[in-house]
Formats: structure tokens, C-alpha cells, sequence
């Protein structure tokens, strides 16, 4: 596998191939996409230059980030956010200082997840506060995969971005049959598109080995319409505003969380 100091040149291209794109399609959502990208991947390329101790730290701060936005966008009550926002993070962090044993913390944290409704004796509340509690747990439990994978997550990383921009651009562009009820403005044409450039990406990155083939062509999109899936269960469009043209982390990370799943799996 290359190494991160291998990638950068590769992806500095993508980044000004990336921003030409964005610049010729006078579209002020991919704009500011590329600009959110632009300042989000040399700060994912130098916490993984560090080691494991720079991703586990990057994990913890993605996931922390991520469960503030959860818990906000589900409406759970402030305690269960504290817990949430604890549990999430022990996952690289344990991943990094304790990998061995990573499925006891998790047990654990999903344990002490579910038990706060039932201990505060939640009555109306009870069930759908254990059900989102148990799923923030599940759902961002990946983010130690950034830890365990090494150098692979970042060719991941870059090939799950550029296939989510094309294919929501290849989407609008050419149109046809929607994906999913989940999420009407997505179409099979654009996923298709999205996934030649995914896996073109993993070519140009030397990375393309079948566990993360696998991941940016199920992964990525069945992590994208899982959260469409959230969002439309408590009737939201974006799970944050504070990201420019992105909405929130999540929205920029739900794509890359199931595909860390399906690349674990795998590759182990």
C-alpha cells in the first residue's frame, strides 16, 4: 500500500482538477464544496502522516463533531448527547492504545447507551431515545477503521469524496431513473458515474484492491441514503448548517462510514 507522502502529490492534482470543475459548472453548492474539501484534506493528510496516534485523534474529533449533529438533528436530551459524545470518540482512541479490545468498549458503550432511558425512567420518551442512542453508537463506530486501516483510509477517503461530487453532478447532469424514494434527487445514471470515478481514483492512488472497491461501490452510496434515510425520519434536510455548501460534517461523512465498514470487513 503507498504511503501518505505518495498520495499528496495525487491528491493536489484532484484538488486543482477538482476546483477547475467546480469553477466550470458556476454551480455555488460545488464552489463551496471545494472549498470545504480544499481545507478539510490537508488537515486529514497531516493528522495521518503523524501515525495512528494523528488519525485516532482525528477520528475522535470527527466523531465528536458528528454525535454534537446527531444528537441535535434526533432531539436527544442533553444527557444522552454527554454520553453519546463520549462513547463515540473511545472508538479510534481505543482502536489506537488498545485494539485488542475495541469490541469490549464498544459492548460497553452501547450497554450504557441503551441503560439512560431506562434508568431516568423515561416512559414517553424511553424507547425512541434508546433506539438513536443504540444507532449513534453503531453508526459512528467506523471512525476507528480511519486508526486500523493506516495509509489505505486516506485513498478511501479521496476516492469516496470524488465519487459523491460526481455523482450528484453526473445526477442533475443526465437525469433518468431515481435511485431511491430515500432521497428523489439522486439517479442511477449519477451512481454509475460516481462509482467510475471512485474506483478511477483508487486506480490513480494505487489502491484499488477488491475490499476497497467493494467499499466505494456499496459503501459509499448505501452510507449516503442511510442518513437520507435519518434525515427523513425526523424531517430534516441537512443534519448541520455551520459547514458551508455541506451542511454538517455528517453530510460530508456519511458516504465514508459505511464504506469503512465494508473495507474492515474485508481486508481483515
Amino acid at each position: 500500500m503507498t504511503e501518505v507522502a505518495d498520495l499528496v502529490p495525487v491528491l493536489a492534482g484532484a484538488l486543482i482538477v477538482g476546483g477547475i470543475a467546480a469553477g466550470l459548472s458556476r454551480r455555488r453548492e460545488y464552489l463551496l464544496r471545494w472549498c470545504a474539501w480544499a481545507a478539510g484534506v490537508p488537515v486529514v493528510v497531516a493528522a495521518l502522516y503523524v501515525g495512528p496516534g494523528g488519525a485516532a485523534v482525528l477520528a475522535a474529533a470527527a466523531g465528536v463533531a458528528c454525535t454534537l449533529e446527531y444528537g441535535a438533528l434526533t432531539r436527544l436530551p442533553w444527557l444522552d448527547r454527554g454520553i453519546l459524545t463520549v462513547a463515540v470518540p473511545a472508538a479510534p482512541v481505543t482502536a489506537w492504545l488498545a485494539p485488542a479490545q475495541l469490541p469490549r468498549v464498544l459492548a460497553l458503550a452501547i450497554f450504557v447507551v441503551a441503560l439512560v432511558p431506562v434508568v431516568t425512567g423515561d416512559a414517553a420518551r424511553g424507547l425512541s431515545r434508546l433506539c438513536f442512542g443504540v444507532l449513534g453508537v453503531i453508526w459512528f463506530a467506523p471512525l476507528a477503521g480511519v486508526v486500523l486501516l493506516g495509509p489505505a483510509v486516506l485513498a478511501l477517503f479521496a476516492a469516496v469524496s470524488i465519487s459523491d461530487i460526481t455523482a450528484s453532478f453526473s445526477g442533475r447532469l443526465l437525469g433518468g431513473p431515481r435511485l431511491s424514494p430515500l432521497s428523489p434527487a439522486k439517479h442511477w445514471s449519477g451512481l454509475m458515474a460516481g462509482t467510475v470515478a471512485g474506483l478511477g481514483t483508487l486506480a490513480v492512488l494505487g489502491a484499488l484492491t477488491p475490499p476497497l472497491a467493494v467499499a466505494v461501490v456499496a459503501g459509499a452510496p448505501l452510507g449516503d441514503l442511510l442518513e437520507s434515510m435519518v434525515k427523513r425520519g425526523v424531517e430534516a434536510k441537512d443534519s448541520a448548517s455551520w459547514l458551508a455548501g455541506a451542511g454538517g460534517l455528517l453530510d460530508r461523512l456519511d458516504s465514508l462510514l459505511l464504506a469503512l465498514v465494508l473495507a474492515l470487513v474485508l481486508s481483515h
